[in-house]
């Protein structure tokens, strides 16, 4: 049997349970040392190794994760009853730990689809783009007619996906709300995944075709020197319902549409590439007392690699990086990027204290059974996704990622907004860590299930490709890294993930737009 209790750092005076503990019986750490169990403490919760004082900090990660708010024994479990988020930010850290470079990696290879813009694919597929919740069935309807049987002559198209959400009008023109989907709309339709794409609109929205065409330049599809059937570039083909005459006719023309553009989009090959083109998005969700000890710092680990290749890894959900802002600003390649990050949280801050709310109202539920107490705790588990590398770049919500290396995206928590600005932000990779059993997927980007625990990867086999929990009963976390990243290369280069065997991915598109409905 491992240790039933895990010190993450060598300063932390609480500890984690790797099985449910009972009382009278004794904990034990790896090294040997011994604790009594003076209450029930479910796996994965915190059990105090040391006296902490009422208004002590309980320290976890080797940072407090908020102040007692009672005097706590050796032995008692730590959680909602006894402790409180509360911290502070040091301003003086900022850009004082920048890291030292990796050692570049230069051989390490996939198989995508280039682009002749030079970014590189790891799916080819068509998108049906619905630039308002009016055209949101219409799309669905011209996806739905191709199908397996119906794609068959056209191997090397991954799928037609219907790209619909509730927006696109009842907006101020050029608002806060309009310029968010307008940047989701425009990154899925230049997305390296998505070869080609139709654009649907019904003809009186805010958010008309026209102007996302002259703001993004969404006119021609590019498909470069390996098209083998006719031009190189294409004009986009566009539509709406009220110009067509109604559903039936709309529907009718796109799939017309969709027909002409295959034979193109199949023309395409995979061919060798860097991976360096890689930009990887990570998230979390359903996050347990074990994501930051095993999944989190393994993808970490995966992160770290792929920027020694010259890649792109993105932090996101800001929310979930509240309390952990001091691992980043320290790690921050420039004053200026480091306030920008504390520029994110400050507008967090206001955003939800406009409807009596804060940002510590997260972890949910299901995190507060898992083990997790306070958002310092969950942000500072979640950032380990980030590893130990620099922090160079801060993005707004699917804001285009130009920048190599690490970055931080500003995303909501809520998972599926979350991953949709990743993935409109150019993410061609998604790698997503769970506790609870999140079960995920997002089309044109394959996501990578990584289970926390060995419970949660044996109960939900058919959706977690990677298992994690080893790490707990002595795999080195590096091990598992380096297996996520391996299988990143694979799946870049076509392996489907569990999600993609199941079908996920074409509800969870989901556009965050922040602004009032008019």
């Amino acid at each position: 049997m491992p240790p039933s209790l895990i010190r993450i750092h060598a300063s932390d005076n609480c500890a984690v349970a790797t099985r449910p503990l009972i009382p009278g019986h004794v904990g034990e750490l790896a090294t040997g040392e011994t604790f009594p169990i003076l209450q029930p403490v479910p796996a994965g919760h915190k059990l105090a190794i040391d006296d902490i004082p009422e208004g002590g900090s309980v320290i976890k990660y080797g940072w407090p994760i908020g102040r007692a708010t009672q005097i706590i024994s050796v032995g008692q479990h730590i959680h909602s009853h006894n402790l409180t988020c509360e911290y502070q930010i040091d301003l003086k850290s900022i850009a004082s730990k920048v890291p030292a470079p990796f050692e570049p990696v230069a051989n390490r290879t996939f198989q995508g689809f280039r682009r002749p813009n030079g970014t590189v694919g790891t799916r080819n597929y068509i998108g049906v783009i619905s630039t308002v919740n009016c055209s949101a069935s219409v799309c669905r309807f011209v996806a739905q007619r191709f199908g397996p049987d119906q794609l068959r002559e056209f191997p090397n198209v991954d799928g037609v996906v219907a790209f619909r959400h509730e927006g696109g009008c009842a907006m101020s023109l050029h608002g806060m709300k309009h310029r968010m989907l307008s940047r989701v709309l425009a990154g899925i339709a230049k997305h390296p995944n998505i070869a080609a794409y139709v654009l649907i609109g019904l003809g009186c929205e805010q958010s008309t075709i026209a102007g996302l065409q002259s703001e993004h330049g969404l006119y021609q599809i590019d498909l470069g020197r390996n098209l083998r059937q006719g031009t190189e570039s294409l004009t986009v083909p566009t539509m709406t319902i009220q110009e067509c005459g109604g559903t039936a006719a709309t529907v009718e023309r796109a799939v017309e549409a969709v027909r002409k553009l295959l034979p193109a989009v199949n023309a395409l090959r995979r061919e060798t590439c860097s991976a360096s083109h890689l930009i990887l998005g990570t998230n979390c969700g359903g996050s347990d007392g074990y994501s930051g000890i095993t999944a989190n710092p393994a993808v970490g680990v995966a992160v770290e690699r792929l920027v020694a290749c010259g890649g792109t890894g993105i932090l996101a959900e800001t929310t979930e990086l509240h309390g952990a802002e001091q691992l980043l600003i320290s790690r921050a390649r420039s004053q200026a990027v480091a306030e920008k990050l504390l520029e994110r949280m400050e507008w967090w801050k206001w955003y939800v204290g406009l409807f009596d709310e804060v940002l510590d109202g997260n972890p949910s539920i299901g995190n507060k059974a898992g083990g997790l107490t306070t958002i310092i705790e969950k942000s500072l588990g979640a950032a380990a996704k980030g590893g130990s590398t620099t922090l160079e770049a801060v993005y707004e919500y699917a804001e285009p990622v130009t920048a190599k290396g690490l970055v931080v995206m500003d995303t909501p928590g809520y998972d599926p907004a979350s991953v949709t600005g990743l993935v409109a932000g150019g993410a061609n990779l998604i790698v997503f860590t769970t506790g609870r059993g999140s079960c995920f997927g997002c089309k044109p980007v394959p996501s990578l299930k990584v289970a926390t625990n060995s419970d949660t990867f044996e109960k939900l086999k058919s959706d977690m490709d990677i298992d994690a929990g080893p790490i707990v009963t002595g795999v080195p976390v590096e091990t598992i890294g380096d297996q996520i990243f391996e299988r990143l290369l694979e799946v870049a280069s076509g392996d489907k993930t569990k999600s993609e065997f199941l079908g996920y991915g074409d509800e969870e598109f989901v556009p965050w737009t922040v602004g009032p409905t008019l």
